[in-house]
This record gives structure tokens, C-alpha cells and sequence, in this order.
């Protein structure tokens, strides 16, 4: 059969303005699958980070994508993408590759293609894991009045207590990439919801938050790595307030409106997050944020440099993409 396009993939290493801490790891350097897509003159881009605790890395991205090749050169499209590769990085840059080729190829934008309005979107900017005092610095440091603090195991109270302090002014969330016992959520929470905690991230390791079936806490709780895509929420749904949509979890774009829309038809609230990136992958992520309540898409900001085109903060207010860079 005659190919229908040109397909590319490439490994790329962005590295980060200083170590970024989360419970379990620091991460210095962020490996990066870039695909680009050429048809009829006109080319598609996307990228993706992977998901570290599924121990996707750069080499297994690339392998992926390197698998689906002829099937995309061919002219598979985003339906037959998802039968022919698993949820995950390699997905989602595939994926947004194609709507990014889909818009250019037709002349309509992404807000045209998916029917989805934008609106002015802010985001929160994120405090790492650091000691109690320097997080309070770094929370006065930044310009949004919502921040989302990181947090593990070790003197959660005391550095959350911190932040508050040095901004009485912000709406705040808490992520505990999965650092907390049952026991410590009991306890926690309360004293969080006395701070004005809008909301608790993954406090539980995933496979392991059973017992968050039949309580009640007095701070909404989100599920991040224990809902990764639509095949998932059903569990999700009965320990979880909240739904955090990562493209690199759902395997792009496709499988992210899929799981807003079954979310938002139980009620959930929607956050969007990432696993860091430049402007080209925080692109697909600002047309899902228009249908959350917590943004967060402040990936490009820990970067040294970004994507020609990027997207713009302006006081904690993200720009839309360009449609030179996405969509």
C-alpha cells in the first residue's frame, strides 16, 4: 500500500531550572518523546513525558512509537491508535500529534474540532518538597493566588502550616503523590480542612486506598495515580471527590474527553495536571482545563528553555496556544 504520510519520531532531554522534589523522587533532566506527523504539506506535533511509576522512560516511548510507524504511515487515525497501542506516553504524543495535523490539514482550530469554548484559564503554580521555610519562600515567590504544595510523609503539618502563613491570600492544594497511611488521612485532614485546604491529591499509594470506600473526609480527595483513564474510574468513583486528567495517563487527548465527560456525568469535579513539559504538551491540556475546576499546568515553568510559540503566564493566567505551536 502507497504511504500516506511522513512519521518521526525523536528522544529529546529537557532539563529542569533546579531538582524538583515529590515524595519518592527528584527529578533533574525530563526525557521527552517528540512525534511529528506530515500529510498533504501540512504537520502534526505532540509530545509526551511518560508516566515515571508505570517505569515508562524515554527509550520505552520511543520503542512504542516505533511499533505503530507503518500502521500511522498508512493513515491510521486516532480511533485505530487506541486499539493498536496501550494507554500512555507514547499514546498521548501520537495522539495530539493527530488532532494537531487533523486542525491544520482542515483549516478549523481545536476549539472547532472538539466544540469545547476557551475561556481565561488560571493556573496553579506548584511548591516542591523542601523544608518548611523555604517552601513558605517559594509560596511568596510566586505570582497566582493558587498554589499547589507538595507534600509526603514527613512534617506534612508543619510545611502546609508554613505556606498558609506566608499566603493567606491563595487557594491551596495539597499533593501527596501517594506518601500517606490511612491513618495520617484521618488525622490530616481535619487540621487541613482548619487551614482552608481546597483539596487533597492522591494522599494513598494506588492499589492500596480501599479503605477510602465509605469515608467521608472533610476535605475533598482527588485521584491522580489511582484513575489513569476511563478504564479505571469505575473504582475511582466510589473513593474519589475529584478526577485528575493527565494526557500522559489516558494516552492523549481522545481518551481525556472521554473520561471528563464520564467524570462530569457522576458528578466529579475535574483537575488537570502533567507530568512536565514544554508548551507543546501543556497545548491538548488547556482544552481540557476548560472543563475543570483545578488547573494545573504550569509544567513549562520548571523548564530552561520551551517550545518557539510557547504559552505565556501573566499572574498565574495561562495564554491560549498559538495554533503555530498546537491545534
Amino acid at each position: 500500500m502507497t504511504k500516506m504520510r511522513e512519521v518521526r519520531f525523536s528522544l529529546e532531554q529537557w532539563k529542569l531550572e533546579s531538582p524538583f522534589r515529590i515524595t519518592g523522587h527528584v527529578f533533574h533532566i525530563i526525557d521527552m518523546l517528540h512525534v511529528r506527523i506530515r500529510e498533504n504539506g501540512s504537520e502534526g506535533r505532540g509530545e509526551a513525558a511518560g508516566v515515571y511509576y508505570l517505569n515508562e522512560t524515554g527509550e520505552s516511548l520511543l520503542a512504542n512509537a516505533e511499533s505503530v510507524r507503518e500502521a500511522l504511515e498508512l493513515g491510521a487515525g486516532r480511533e485505530a491508535l487506541r486499539s493498536l497501542l496501550p494507554a500512555g506516553g507514547a499514546r498521548n504524543g501520537i495522539d495530539c500529534a493527530l488532532w494537531d495535523l487533523e486542525a491544520k490539514l482542515s483549516g478549523r482550530s481545536i476549539w472547532d474540532l472538539t466544540g469545547i469554548e476557551p475561556a481565561p484559564t488560571k493556573s496553579f503554580f506548584t511548591v516542591g518538597l523542601d523544608t518548611p521555610e523555604k517552601m513558605a519562600v517559594r509560596a511568596l515567590s510566586l505570582q497566582s493566588s493558587k498554589i499547589k504544595v507538595k507534600l509526603d510523609g514527613q512534617n506534612p503539618l508543619e510545611c502546609i502550616t508554613a505556606v498558609r502563613s506566608a499566603r493567606p491570600d491563595a487557594e491551596i492544594i495539597v499533593d501527596i503523590n501517594q506518601g500517606w497511611s490511612f491513618a495520617q488521612l484521618v488525622e490530616l485532614a481535619p487540621k487541613f480542612k482548619e487551614l482552608n485546604i481546597s483539596m487533597i491529591e492522591q494522599p494513598m499509594p494506588r492499589g492500596a486506598d480501599e479503605e477510602l470506600e465509605g469515608y467521608e473526609s472533610p476535605v475533598p480527595l482527588c485521584a491522580d495515580e489511582s484513575c489513569l483513564n476511563t478504564d479505571e474510574f469505575e473504582q475511582a468513583d466510589r473513593r474519589y471527590q475529584v478526577i485528575n486528567i493527565k494526557l500522559d495517563k489516558t494516552g492523549g487527548l481522545t481518551e481525556a474527553l472521554d473520561l471528563a465527560k464520564l467524570a462530569k456525568s457522576r458528578g466529579k469535579d475535574l483537575m488537570i495536571g502533567n507530568m512536565v513539559g514544554t508548551s507543546l504538551g501543556m497545548a491538548p491540556g488547556y482544552v481540557i482545563a476548560q472543563l475543570c475546576e483545578f488547573v494545573d499546568l504550569d509544567g513549562t515553568l520548571y523548564l530552561t528553555s520551551d517550545r518557539e510559540h510557547p504559552m505565556t503566564f501573566d499572574q498565574g493566567y495561562i495564554s491560549q496556544p498559538e495554533s503555530l505551536l498546537w491545534g
